[in-house]
């Protein structure tokens, strides 16, 4: 078929899709959180929540502990999560939600002396972890463009008259504020965290931002100089990044939803004049939007000339000049780096470079596809190691498989990746969501 005719579902398909999507999200998922994550004594969210056994056969709600350390990859998700819907519904709770998660991060996580922001938290706000993990760098600056977007659209009319929490104008920032704190770390990250040498972005830094030996992201994961993970974050956010800085080219001076004190974020480092110049002065956006898309542009070379290995799937560690470690192969990651690498790609906005990307992009669905989805049960394996392969359902991994093949049936057309994203939800919805406790489990 023509490679820039999308293909399009019947009338009938399509509107169930989107009816069940919808109310998966809107009825499930949101509420759930907008519920039981906040920890309204502290100001933030709470680090898990526990589901206590039934009483009696009595259904009993999620708990927050209180006492466990918060990361700023959770708070950051919340915030866009709760931006990105508002900007797709203009539901003004979420908005307000999505305020509530950018207070906690300029609050607690926000790092005044070196900038960027702490990797956890302790319930009281304290620094936890305080080391610049790139990863929570990443999530901070996506999290942050998709609530100026927010901000933007509010101010523009978007919130829907049908909210159900109106949201007050005078406790929002300026849409000047969370772009210009994720300009601050995206600067940050170009001068202290990409590897001008050999490309991509390092694992980790100190506090101040000098080398650290500090690297491992998880207990699960190794200490390795770059990762997979890492960088892959680092391009979805600055594909986010680049995609509201071209929102904001060409507004006017009023540019925002509200008068509020910039003195909040002066204190971040991103400084009045820098929130002057990042909206309002033509200039320094154009330049910034030029930077963010070289960075973004280098994330995509790097993704598919060192990440991606010749067997279409992704190398997970590696040292500082690209070697690959270990043998793991995480059907997860592949899938979503499928569709992350396809939106980088559209939002650079070249033809030239759409094509020449668009095969990897497919390839990756497809071994996926061939390799880890089960179209018995039409749920995606977690991961092989080595011989040994674990067939676990991890939720977020179905999330992605559903997303990453029906980018790929949009791409090709090809009816194998649309039955595979229709089988996929399918199992969402009849084995990973709870029906009683609600949102998924997590396997």
């Amino acid at each position: 078929m023509n490679e820039h005719a999308m293909p399009e579902l019947s009338g009938e398909i399509r509107s169930r899709l989107l009816g069940e999507v919808r109310r998966e999200l809107t009825g499930n998922i949101l509420p759930f959180w907008m519920q039981y994550a906040r920890d309204e004594k502290t100001g933030g969210f709470y680090g898990t929540l526990a589901q206590p056994p039934a009483d009696g056969g009595t259904f009993r709600p999620p708990a927050g502990d209180p006492a466990e350390t918060r990361s700023v990859v959770m708070t950051a998700r919340h915030l866009w999560a709760y931006s990105a819907a508002f900007n797709a519904l203009g539901d003004a709770q979420y908005l307000d939600m999505a305020r509530y998660a950018w207070n906690a991060i300029v609050r607690d996580y926000a790092d005044d002396e070196s900038g960027g922001v702490f990797w956890s938290v302790n319930p009281d706000g304290s620094p936890a972890v305080a080391r610049k993990q790139i990863y929570g760098e990443a999530f901070a600056v996506y999290g942050l463009a998709e609530y100026a977007l927010a901000l933007k659209n509010f101010g523009g009319g978007t919130a829907s008259a049908h909210s159900e929490a109106p949201v007050r104008s005078a406790e929002l920032p300026a849409a000047g504020a969370p772009i210009s704190f994720a300009l601050s770390i995206y600067d940050l990250l170009e001068g202290r965290a990409r590897d001008r040498n050999a490309g991509g972005y390092f694992e980790a830094r100190s506090r101040d931002w000098s080398a650290t030996t500090e690297l491992k992201l998880s207990d699960k994961d190794i200490d390795c100089d770059k990762s997979m993970n890492t960088n892959l974050h680092v391009m979805e956010a600055y594909t986010t990044l680049l995609r509201v800085l071209k929102a904001f080219a060409g507004e006017s001076p009023t540019t925002g939803s509200s008068t509020v004190s910039l003195d909040q974020t002066a204190r971040l480092g991103a400084h009045p004049s820098r929130i002057e110049n990042a909206l309002r002065d033509s200039a320094a956006l154009d330049e910034a939007i030029s930077r963010v898309r070289e960075s973004l542009a280098q994330l995509v070379r790097i993704t598919t000339e060192k990440i991606l290995g010749p067997d279409a799937h992704l190398d997970l560690y590696f040292t500082a000049d690209w070697k690959a470690i270990g043998d793991v192969i995480s059907y997860g990651h592949d899938i979503e780096c499928s569709w992350l690498l396809w939106e980088a790609v559209e939002e650079l906005d070249d033809p030239g470079i759409a094509a020449s990307y668009r095969e990897a992009v497919v390839r990756i669905a497809r071994t996926a596809l061939e390799e880890g989805f089960d179209a018995g049960s039409g749920a995606l394996e977690n991961e092989t190691h080595g011989i040994r392969r674990d067939r676990t359902r991890i939720w977020w991994c179905q999330a992605e498989a559903l997303v990453g093949f029906f980018n790929a049936w949009q791409l090709t057309g090809e009816k194998a990746f649309l039955d595979a994203a229709l089988a996929q939800w399918r199992w969402i919805l009849a084995v990973q969501k709870d029906p009683v406790g609600g949102d998924w489990f997590w396997a």
